[in-house]
């Protein structure tokens, strides 16, 4: 394709972006309820005549010329959003189109991202010199880290060599990102009445431990994520005033780097606390990408940075080497009013191919 073919192509494949975007912003998709979306994202490979499979409210397509002695690049996003707050002022669910911003419910998480991408398969979709196979899969639940999302998906694609997962970046390079533990503690004493000397009070108890937990620093401090962090989020105890209460819950949020198993962090934790600490899940891992990846140096030669990331995405469901960037400002996300710029979008897809033809070529 010369210059100007390619130029135009890309123009046209940011209009019908755009126009994706719109719809997918005017159909209601709160997690574990993205069947409308999903069935617009089928339609709109549909109209472009390129078969794809779905499980669930999951899409994904492949590249027309797959090989499989080829490596496979996964692009990836989500098209499932958060209930709006009681601060907007706009109608979530109307896609208006003010001083060159798209407003609307998850049109920066993860909507731009997640068309941007659509946009660059459509753009590699039938060329034949490509050294990889592609797979875009735009998936479900990633809001609620749901396990019927992209975690269902990954067993039905072949091996995944690297993969770009699309969240609002300013189109940076987060070359790493933060796991996610939940931890659930429960600590336990005996009740009796508060009048008297009685009972073994679980409150203090679990201020002992939640005392430990905010001064403790995990020695091992990553490069790109910085230490681990935890934070007490929840705190439950008593029954009424007059009562020793004789159980005490709280919760830990603890972000974790690419220098501890989240195995590792838990029994730190149970070594020096009293209370019991159990994990909702160890699904959500740390994630990250080598600075020398060609995906990597691609997109530093193109003047981006590299960071890393503190919040947590299907990025963490992967076991491959993983990019996140994408179109889009971070600090939008879940926030009132929220919006894209439109050239946001363009500028997004211009890079993803750019970046992406240094690496695909044969």
């Amino acid at each position: 394709m010369d210059t100007l073919a390619a130029i135009k192509n890309i123009k046209i494949l940011t209009s019908e972006a755009i126009v994706l975007l719109k719809q997918l912003i005017e159909t209601q998709s709160f997690s574990r309820e993205e069947d409308d979306t999903a069935l617009l994202i089928e339609a709109f490979f549909k109209r472009k005549n390129i078969p794809f499979q779905r499980k669930k409210n999951n899409i994904w397509a492949y590249n027309l010329h797959f090989d499989a002695s080829r490596p496979t690049l996964l692009l990836n996003s989500h098209h499932d959003t958060v209930k709006p707050n009681k601060s907007w002022t706009l109608d979530p669910f109307e896609a208006l189109v003010q001083d060159q911003k798209m407003f609307g419910l998850g049109s920066n998480d993860a909507g731009g991202c997640l068309v941007s991408l659509i946009a660059t398969f459509c753009y590699f979709y039938d060329r034949a010199d490509l050294a990889y196979n592609i797979v875009i899969a735009a998936t479900a639940e990633e809001e609620v880290s749901g396990k019927e999302g992209l975690e269902i998906v990954v067993p039905e694609l072949p091996e995944i060599s690297f993969a770009i997962v699309g969240e609002p970046t300013d189109m940076q390079l987060a070359v790493a990102e933060k796991g996610l533990l939940v931890l659930d503690c429960t600590a336990k004493g005996k009740s009796g009445h508060a009048a008297r000397e009685e009972g073994d009070n679980a409150i203090y108890k679990a201020l002992k431990d939640i005392s430990w937990i905010t001064r403790y620093q995990f020695p091992k401090v990553s490069p790109t994520l910085g230490p681990v962090k935890m934070s007490v989020t929840i705190i439950n105890a008593g029954t009424q005033h007059n009562v020793v209460p004789d159980v005490c819950t709280f919760t830990i949020d603890v972000r974790a780097t690419d220098q501890y198993t989240l195995e590792e962090i838990i029994d730190v934790i149970q070594e020096h606390v009293e209370s019991e600490v159990n994990a909702r899940s160890i699904r959500l891992r740390p994630s990250s990408i080598p600075m020398e990846h060609p995906i990597v140096q691609a997109g530093l030669r193109m003047g981006r940075s590299a960071y890393g990331s503190p919040t947590t995405s299907d990025q963490a469901l992967l076991d491959c080497p993983s990019l996140k960037m994408g179109p889009g400002h971070s600090g939008r996300s879940h926030s009132a009013d929220e919006f894209i710029y439109l050239w946001e979008i363009e500028e997004g897809i211009v890079q993803y191919i750019a970046m992406l033809e240094e690496v695909l070529k044969l």
